[in-house]
């Protein structure tokens, strides 16, 4: 069997290919995330007025944003890996934990970016008001994700760029907005709420999934300029972001509409905000900038998913097809994958695909922040670049709310959620040991981390097989080295 550098096209020199710095790699962080306030009318609705979604865009990002950020920062400047996640969880739980992770957030991440192409065509539709025949309306949703998974073939740093434009041009709307509404503002109509007409489903789930996706840029840490810096500085500087991107928004439109006004609050509603409180013009702009957001939705997701198999593949874990680099340094068979699975969801409803996504996406989370306290608990002198200031017994309990907010969410799905869910789990397993299977039976070609060097731990003990499990995950994809010169290294399983 051939090793792993012959079965890969050959990469670019590194040295050639541009790494993301701060600002692009917030803005990617930024789409990850939010996009802008594009989304979250439903929360007002499902709230029964304005009270409780500005409370849950106060409170929330303390209680889950802020310590997803913190596991990301720190984790990420320990494992500055394109296997972001599923390396956290490899060194803390081992591999086969670490596959069902990159499966499921993989599975989630691709609900997720089965979105934004039909949202780019409805907002195009309402500002237009023409809408599509179902036929044409399928050719367009295929050719803007050609389109756009395109642009993310041509370079990670084309794309970083990209989103830093867009969110200038994403955000501008609501700085009118929010100037034209400040006379029309009444502050009592932040306080509104119709119990009657609270739906706790839509609520958390709307809530979730517009404060969620913290670690995904954790997969593009290998393509960030000294990532062990940059890395906590742009999670930081995402999370005042997205946070001002919300709730500046909501407070301006519900403070200038009456509260009777709750009910008419689903997607895409900020555009009727900015035609009753600026007219035509600012309504139009609206649309036009939420339909470039989802642009930017889809890419910053695009490239998240497409590079966390990069790195699972570099981890062995799956075939080494998905490690092959294009000229321009992206992973080319990923990147179609990926999209592959966009366009084979693309028929799901709003509704569903939030639902199915953000219960996918809790399970993974599950894992990550039992990661964080196990790798804090076993392995304290793992070098950390960036350590949250707290010890091993604050960093359990910063991740209890986040927890309490998952299982809240999941608790609160519904039984169809809850059985396409099983069965995506399910075929992670069945596909975990498919591949195993492959590689004993060496089927198809995998790449093999570069041995870890001999260290003179004491290897009877639990804390050292711990320290062991984390330095082969470490010592097999931090490397001093290029990452290609590294993946010329490797064997084949």
């Amino acid at each position: 069997m051939t090793t792993g550098s012959a079965a890969a096209d050959p990469p670019a020199p590194a040295r050639s290919r541009p790494k993301l710095t701060v600002l692009p790699l917030i803005a990617l962080i930024f789409y990850d995330v939010s996009g802008g306030p594009f989304g979250i009318e439903d929360s007002v609705r499902a709230g029964g007025g304005a009270l409780l979604p500005i409370l849950g865009f106060l409170i929330l990002p303390i209680l889950w944003s802020l310590p997803e950020a913190l596991v990301t920062a720190e984790l990420a400047s320990a494992f500055p890996t394109n296997a972001g996640y599923v390396a956290w969880v490899s060194a803390a739980f081992g591999p086969a934990a670490a596959f069902l992770v990159g499966f499921s957030k993989w599975a989630s991440g691709t609900l997720d970016n089965a979105l934004y192409p039909v949202l780019f065509l409805d907002y195009l539709r309402s500002s237009s008001g023409a809408a599509l025949p179902p036929p044409l309306r399928s050719l367009a949703v295929l050719a803007l994700t050609a389109a756009l998974t395109y642009l993310n073939y041509r370079g990670l740093h084309l794309v970083g760029l990209s989103a830093l434009a867009l969110t200038a041009f994403s955000l501008s709307p609501f700085v009118a907005l929010t100037a034209l509404a400040i006379p029309k503002i009444r502050p009592s109509r932040w306080l509104a709420m119709d119990a009657a007409a609270v739906n706790l489903r839509g609520y958390f789930n709307s809530m979730f999934w517009n404060l969620n996706y913290w670690d995904k840029a954790s997969t593009l840490a290998g393509e960030v300029e000294e990532p062990r810096k940059t890395f906590p500085k742009a999670v930081f500087g995402a999370v005042g972001l997205v946070v001002g991107a919300y709730l500046v928004p909501l407070l301006a439109g519900t403070g200038a509409l009456p509260s009777e006004t709750a009910a008419e609050w689903t997607d895409g509603f900020f555009s009727e905000v900015g035609q009753r409180i600026g007219g035509p013009w600012l309504r139009v702009w609206i649309q036009a900038a939420a339909a470039m957001s989802n642009m930017g939705l889809f890419e910053a997701e695009m490239s998240s998913d497409s590079f966390q198999l990069l790195g699972m593949a570099e981890m062995g874990m799956i075939p080494a097809i998905f490690a092959r680099r294009s000229k321009h340094g992206t992973p080319t068979f990923s990147i179609l994958c990926s999209a592959t699975g966009v366009v084979m969801l693309s028929f799901m409803s709003f509704q569903e695909i939030i639902e199915f996504l953000n219960f996918l996406y809790g399970v993974g989370m599950l894992a990550v922040f039992a990661a964080f306290v196990k790798l804090r608990a076993k392995n304290p002198d793992l070098a950390r670049p960036y350590r949250v200031p707290v010890g091993t017994a604050g960093a359990a309990a910063m991740c209890v709310p986040p927890v309490v907010l998952i299982t809240t969410v999941m608790c609160l799905a519904s039984a169809r959620t809850f059985a396409v869910s099983a069965a995506v789990v399910a075929a992670g397993v069945a596909l975990y040991y498919g591949v195993e299977h492959a590689k004993r039976r060496a089927w198809v070609e995998f790449l093999a981390p570069v041995p870890p060097p001999p260290t003179d731990s004491c290897h009877g003990s639990t804390a050292a097989s711990d320290d062991d499990d984390v330095e082969d995950v470490r010592a097999g994809l931090l490397d001093d080295e290029p990452a290609d010169e590294a993946s010329a290294r490797s064997r084949s399983a």
